[in-house]
């Protein structure tokens, strides 16, 4: 029977999480986490790689040859629609490929050899270190930029990290201690930025196989749907202004990591992260807001509510807080949804009482309701 190809708004690997053919998952995971990947940069897939990657976790061609029709589908001018989606596609079969093997070696050679597969073709440096500074203006850092590593330096530099943690014993740690380890280990190394583009894909792809290396299962897709997420995290995990009261820390870094090798569900937003936003800076408020958002999860949740309406919900309550008032085309702007499931969530909300009407803001206004959520 024919496979039905969703349509292009839809995840069309999501059903193969669930899929009692453990190849078939595993080939869905590898599609799914490449593509995701992209998000990083600001890249999106063609639909046409969607179309071929659903052909190889079925099984109707083997992963050579959807990476072989994924280059020759490029080679005429016509098919350039949309700027960089080509780099996306290609870079997507190639990481793809990179996680369906066995073998890995945890070196500079590695990692070098990493990006020069990922991008050989697409950048002239691809696999060569830079020899030049960078500077990249970042978006949770309000434009600010992380101070990367310096060219004179680099290979050194990634030479004595990757010494570093081969060298570094595991045995005795609790989970946590592993993870916060990890967390300062990857975030160090991506700091160093050795090339010129394509740091985070490379580095994500590495340290998802070095993961498998250490007996992790990170066949999940945690990487594909908070790709961003993962880079914001590093960037605040090597970001300091002390004059401004903002001091680097791996909590976000952290909380990803549980969510990839524990399997919790911690919530992970970036503009938790950014550093004008809700959530202060210093590791004792971090840890006390990041509380806060877990009460209000058990709160929700515990009324009858779904996890993935209470995602929604606390999203708003990170953009509203507890005083600004909101109305259904205010939650349906904010949540990038239709005017239907936005009455619905307010109709939620009130059933429960986690809001109430505001007088004088204008017809159906509300804002959250403080008794309700305790504070």
């Amino acid at each position: 029977m024919e496979k039905n190809i969703k349509l292009p708004n839809q995840d069309p690997f999501e059903e193969y999480q669930r899929e009692a053919d453990p190849s078939k998952r595993e080939r869905s995971y590898a599609w799914h986490t490449a593509i995701g990947l992209q998000a990083v940069d600001g890249l999106k897939t063609s639909d046409y790689l969607k179309e071929t990657a659903v052909k190889n976790i079925e099984g109707e061609i083997t992963l050579s040859e959807a990476q072989a029709l994924i280059e020759s589908y490029y080679k005429t001018e016509r098919k350039r629609e949309v700027p960089h989606t080509e780099e996306a596609d290609k870079v997507s079969s190639r990481i793809t490929g990179i996680l369906a093997e066995k073998g890995f070696t945890f070196s500079v050679a590695q990692y070098l050899s990493t990006h020069y597969r990922l991008f050989e073709g697409i950048y002239k440096h691809a696999g060569t270190i830079r020899d030049y500074n960078i500077t990249k203006k970042e978006w949770v850092l309000n434009g600010d930029t992380v101070t990367y590593g310096g060219a004179t330096e680099l290979r050194a530099t990634l030479e004595y990290d990757i010494l570093q943690e081969k060298e570094f014993d595991y045995s005795g740690l609790s989970i946590t201690e592993v993870i916060r380890h990890l967390a300062r280990f990857i975030s160090r190394l991506w700091q160093i930025h050795v090339f010129g583009e394509g740091n985070t894909r490379t580095t994500a792809v590495f340290f998802i196989k070095y993961l498998q290396s250490l007996g992790f299962d990170v066949t999940n897709d945690i990487f594909a749907k908070n790709a961003w997420y993962f880079r914001n995290a590093m960037v605040r995990a090597n970001y300091n202004n002390l004059q401004k009261g903002v001091h680097e820390t791996t909590e976000f870094l952290e909380l990803f990591l549980r969510n990839l090798l524990l399997g919790e569900n911690n919530l992970l937003q970036n503009r938790t992260m950014h550093i004008s936003g809700r959530l202060k800076q210093d590791s004792e408020s971090v840890k006390q807001d990041s509380a806060e958002i877990k009460q209000d999860f058990d709160k929700l949740t515990s009324a009858g509510i779904s996890v993935r309406s209470t995602n929604n919900i606390l999203k708003l309550m990170d953009r509203f807080g507890l005083d600004k008032p909101f109305g259904r085309m205010d939650i349906a702007r904010e949540l990038e949804i239709t005017k239907s499931p936005a009455s619905e969530i307010l109709n939620k909300l009130l059933s429960i009482g986690a809001i109430v009407p505001v007088i004088g803001a204008g017809k159906g206004k509300y804002r959250f309701n403080q008794d309700f959520f305790n504070y």
